[in-house]
């Protein structure tokens, strides 16, 4: 009697799955199959995929090998101009314009590799466009498809009548024959939409496959604005006897916020310094300690107040030790008690001379319920790499907590976030302490005028300072940002510094 067949000995394993950052050097090499001649994805592309939107970026895997891939993001298309090019619709490729509360998906590459076709895995991945489409109740996907016989046929006829022939299935062409076996119908026809496209003759047929299981919902509509109310406390160091004294004042402060109906308060760099002024130890060093003894009640102190007051709090920045190092760390508390750090990056001399400060390694971009924001920490805002690393990353608004003891150092910080808002078309916000401890070493004098900046173009606040304080008192401003407004002067500003960099010719590469 034989033995029963193992079956496993025959099976062959085809996966459609989400994109992940280990598979970037196999797609780029993927794409140079399919593609000979065009321009690949930099790794740089598809970590910005990741980042904005991963359960878009789709690919195949069959026994282990990555045969085929696909790209997309979310916009609202009644936003673009009707020829527009695939560098317009993709942020030249890096999806910075990824709109989460957007109708569409728009799909910018789909590819299967040469030994693989006619198995169905252009299909498939269009199947995993199709459901996502559904899961997250999109109206639509559109794709700017090429169409790569036309060449053949460009010198007897037009873009259109080859579209038409196509359409009528007496002209075969590999994608649109593909897209309109696919249910996607013809919208227009777009002239150079991609530039090194030569068997397309850089012409796009627009397409569009209706989702009929959509449901219209009231926060898809047009907005007209987007506001996102800022309180920033100017914040005066004093004597103080107790953590419960400082509790009390952080309290009153973030009670201000509230009943303005802020999305946000702002506290200053490490305020809890004061805490300095009641525990009677010389050593700068030493006393850095005894204040990371702090770390939990600071903690846990800023979260219920957050939830208490339903108000997002940049908790200024803590001393906080972690294996054995000091850390300068910015925590976000939203009002929802979740809780998010940022490392500085940036140690000043003297932070390292007086306190043995470390820097953290990484540039991080926070979700909030009024859109991704960043927190960079005195001295690194500047350093402008790090800003356009935030914006590449989607951040809007930028949170600058800040110490300086005199007015050249104030000026360093206030001119580079007025600079960060203007190169970046984003919000900044710089917060920073005032008074004085005249008994605690290295933090005896303060200056600040804190403030909220704009970029400088016609709908935004004059001279672009939404608001800001009186110079070296304690006190709060209150201002109002629209990130509406932000994003059309994105798309239309007068000057659109995101959208006309030159990545011909530079580029910042994120290692981390």
């Amino acid at each position: 009697m034989s033995e029963k067949l193992d079956l496993t000995r025959f099976e062959k394993k085809m996966v459609i799955r989400n994109m992940e950052e280990k598979d970037i050097n196999k797609i780029i090499e993927l794409q140079k199959d399919c593609f000979p001649g065009m321009e690949p994805w930099e790794p740089e592309h598809l970590i910005s995929h990741l980042a904005h939107f991963p359960e878009g970026q789709f690919c195949a895997e069959y026994e282990g090998e990555i045969i085929g891939s696909c790209s997309s993001l979310i916009i609202n298309f009644d936003e673009y101009d009707d020829r527009h090019t695939w560098q317009d619709i993709t942020d030249d490729g890096y999806i910075t314009n990824h709109n989460p509360d957007g109708m569409n998906l728009y799909g910018i590459e789909v590819m299967v590799h040469p030994a693989y076709r006619r198995m169905k895995i252009g299909h498939r991945l269009y199947e995993a466009r199709k459901d996502l489409a559904r899961r997250l109740n999109l109206k639509s996907i559109i794709i700017g498809g090429r169409i790569p016989n036309y060449h053949k046929y460009a010198e007897e006829m037009t873009a259109r009548a080859y579209v038409e022939q196509v359409t009528r299935h007496q002209i075969y062409d590999p994608v649109l024959s593909f897209q309109l076996m696919n249910g996607f119908t013809l919208m227009r026809i777009n002239p150079n939409y991609l530039p090194d496209d030569t068997a397309s003759i850089k012409y796009a047929t627009l397409m569009e496959w209706n989702n009929v299981d959509y449901l219209p919902q009231s926060k898809r509509y047009y907005k007209s604005a987007f506001p996102v109310r800022i309180c920033v406390i100017q914040y005066e160091m004093k004597k103080i006897y107790s953590f419960e004294e400082f509790a009390n004042q952080v309290e009153y402060y973030v009670d201000v916020a509230s009943d303005a109906r802020s999305d946000f308060a702002v506290f200053p760099e490490i305020f809890t310094t004061q805490l300095m002024s009641f525990l009677e130890e010389r050593s700068p060093s030493l006393a850095i300690q005894r204040i990371t003894e702090y770390t939990e009640d600071y903690i846990s102190l800023f979260t219920d107040l957050a939830v208490k007051y339903n108000v997002n709090i940049i908790g200024g920045s803590h001393f906080v030790e972690e294996e054995g190092k000091i850390y300068n760390i910015a925590y976000l508390f939203r009002r929802d008690g979740t809780i998010e750090k940022q490392y500085k990056l940036h140690i000043t001399p003297n932070e390292r001379k007086w306190w043995g400060i470390s820097a953290g390694d990484r540039v991080r971009v926070f979700d909030t319920d009024c859109g991704k924001i960043a927190i960079q920490i005195c001295y690194d805002i500047e350093f402008p790499e790090l800003a356009r690393i935030a914006a590449d990353q989607g951040a809007k608004i930028i949170f600058t907590p800040f110490c300086t003891e005199d007015r050249q150092g104030y000026l360093r910080v206030r001119y580079c976030s007025q600079a960060r808002a203007v190169e970046n078309q984003i919000y900044t916000v710089i917060s920073g302490t005032v008074g004085n401890l005249p008994q605690t070493e290295n933090m005896d004098i303060q200056y600040a005028q804190s403030a909220i900046f704009a970029p400088s173009d016609f709908e935004f606040a004059r001279d672009g300072i939404v608001g800001e304080t009186n110079p070296n008192i304690e006190m709060v401003v209150i201002g109002d940002v629209d990130l509406e407004i932000l994003r059309r002067q994105r798309e239309n500003g007068t000057v659109r510094q995101l959208k006309d960099r030159r990545k011909d010719i530079y580029r910042i590469t994120h290692l981390k």
